[in-house]
């Protein structure tokens, strides 16, 4: 393996913080900041100090972190029309920033120069040498964004290129090429890029694109295999509009299909902990299917497949999982086959073989089940269960006495109220309890739990976490059999379950029972 390095620059915290439906607060920022550095990223944009309170603060405090492998940087523009670089306030923000680096960016096209900053080309040229060079005399680093790069350089390559140079006057350190509009198509972009290299031979490039048109990963790439080997990006590639280049994906395609050292193979390991780690902060779900880490990555569903990866995983995935910290997934559905069932029944712990006839009951009812409705893709504790059911060897926990829920509308402006009560027994012994509820089943699943505690009180430490419907057919209006998914958990891990009826609450109260035996059979292995 050749062991040409990549520099990382992560900008998660400031250009993936613009993302619709995100905003990390000053602790999440720091939170990310010391997970990012023990991941090994090399740089780390903190934000704009001269733009907000938080990103002044955040500053302050990361300066205090202990960091290991990553540099801060303080991100900002070019000083601002016939003013000196020294009396321009954000410009001074960023040095009292105090940041070891810091990237500044200006204006490569000459459309946003007349129409955006309306000051002269000739100006423009001088706000970024001027920029650069008062802040070199200050910062020991510093990087050059070129916005709007490779836009500016279809319009007009002599004056795109005229801007790196004024940059390159000023001490730049690296200069990066920003697909800003994300509307690149990588053939082309590669051209731009070896222009730029022949124009400015060994000057320091950086790549920093955009994925409007969905290539800011493949564009990522294709520089860094033409000698880019200054890497921006965001983890999950969040980011403004469709979002920045995927971190998640480039760094083990650079390291694993390239060879280029990103960070160490123990450390890449923890790149899938490292998304949803940042999702979490993000308060938005895993990206299920996104490359590499996704719950979905590495997950086989059809029967031949999984006959085809339990003989040998190369046949269908395209590295081991474990080398990014996901796993092998196998999928049980009406496209399964034996191998699919025996796979599954080896994660739980239970020894089936090919020709046992209890495989084929299994897969029999798994398929007639799925003929209602039922899926177990997202439900894998229910088909644990559905296991053990047909092997004999399910144990029921409680049995239920009766179940009833009241849902009240008293007034047309006020909400419905919902009450249930539920009566269990368990070893002969019965607990009859109610509870009220935000809806039906929310009450119902308050109901049931408060009657089990005193049986199971370690079912306090379980939650329900997500609760999602789908309506299976519209042909029967509202009488449609509906598919309920519970995903619930407790401090150890999470689990999925599944009810299906044409009756709701029926098809949650499946679900939640579900969810409740397979907690109690986990804390009996």
């Amino acid at each position: 393996m050749r062991t040409k390095k990549v520099s990382l620059y992560d900008t998660t915290l400031r250009d993936g913080a613009q993302a619709e439906d995100i905003s990390f607060s000053l602790e999440d920022k720091l939170r990310i900041t010391s997970r990012l550095d023990d991941f090994g990223i090399h740089y780390i944009e903190g934000g704009w100090p001269g733009a907000n309170p938080k990103d002044a603060a955040y500053f302050r405090e990361a300066g205090k972190l202990p960091l290991k492998n990553a540099r801060l940087v303080a991100f900002g523009s070019t000083r601002r029309a016939k003013r000196k670089a020294a009396e321009d306030d954000s410009l001074k923000a960023l040095v009292k920033a105090g940041t070891p680096a810091v990237t500044i960016f200006g204006k490569s096209w000459d459309l946003h120069v007349k129409d955006a900053l309306r000051v002269s080309l000739m100006e423009n040229l001088a706000m970024i040498s001027d920029t650069v060079s008062f802040l070199k005399k200050n910062v020991s680093e510093v990087i050059y964004d070129a916005e709007h790069f490779f836009d500016g350089f279809r319009q007009d390559r002599e004056y795109a290129l005229s801007t790196l140079r004024a940059a390159v006057k000023g001490g730049a350190d690296c200069l990066v090429l920003c697909d800003t509009n994300g509307g690149m198509l990588t053939l082309d972009l590669v051209k731009v890029v070896r222009e730029v290299q022949k124009a400015l031979p060994g000057q320091g490039l950086g790549i920093h694109v955009h994925n409007d048109s969905e290539t800011a990963v493949a564009n990522t790439i294709a520089a860094v295999a033409g000698g880019v080997r200054h890497v921006q990006g965001t983890v999950n590639g969040y980011g403004e509009r469709c979002g920045n280049a995927n971190l998640c994906s480039i760094i083990p395609a650079l390291q694993l299909k390239l060879g280029l050292q990103c960070v160490s193979t123990e450390n890449l390991t923890g790149l899938r902990a490292l998304a949803r780690f940042v999702s979490e902060l993000a308060n938005l779900p895993p990206l299920k299917h996104q490359p590499f880490v996704g719950d979905s990555a590495f997950a086989h569903k059809g029967g031949v497949h999984v006959s085809a990866i339990l003989r040998n995983p190369l046949t269908y995935e395209h590295i081991r999982p474990e080398l990014v910290g996901n796993r092998q997934r196998v999928l049980v559905s009406d496209l399964s086959g034996r191998a699919s069932i025996l796979q599954k029944a080896a994660e739980f712990g239970i020894d089936l073989k090919s020709k046992d006839p209890r495989t084929t009951r299994i897969l029999d009812h798994l398929k007639e089940l799925e003929s209602r409705g039922f899926q177990f893709e997202g439900a894998e504790a229910s088909f644990e269960l559905l296991i053990r059911k047909v092997l004999g060897t399910h144990r029921r926990f409680f049995e239920l006495k009766g179940a009833r829920v009241i849902v009240e509308k008293r007034r047309e402006n006020e909400e419905a109220i919902s009450e249930a009560t539920v009566k269990v027994a368990v070893d002969g012994k019965v607990e009859h309890t109610a509870a009220e509820g935000k809806g039906p089943v929310h009450a119902l699943d308050g109901a049931l739990r408060k009657a089990l505690y005193r049986f199971y009180p370690k079912l306090r430490g379980v939650e329900l976490i997500d609760y999602k419907v789908r309506v299976l057919t519209t042909v029967e209006g509202t009488a449609a059999p509906v598919r309920v998914l519970v995903e619930s958990g407790d401090k150890d891990e999470r689990w999925g379950t599944v009810g299906v009826s044409a009756n709701l609450i029926e098809a949650s109260w499946q679900a939640l029972v579900d969810a409740i035996e397979y907690k109690l059979l986990k804390d009996l292995r």
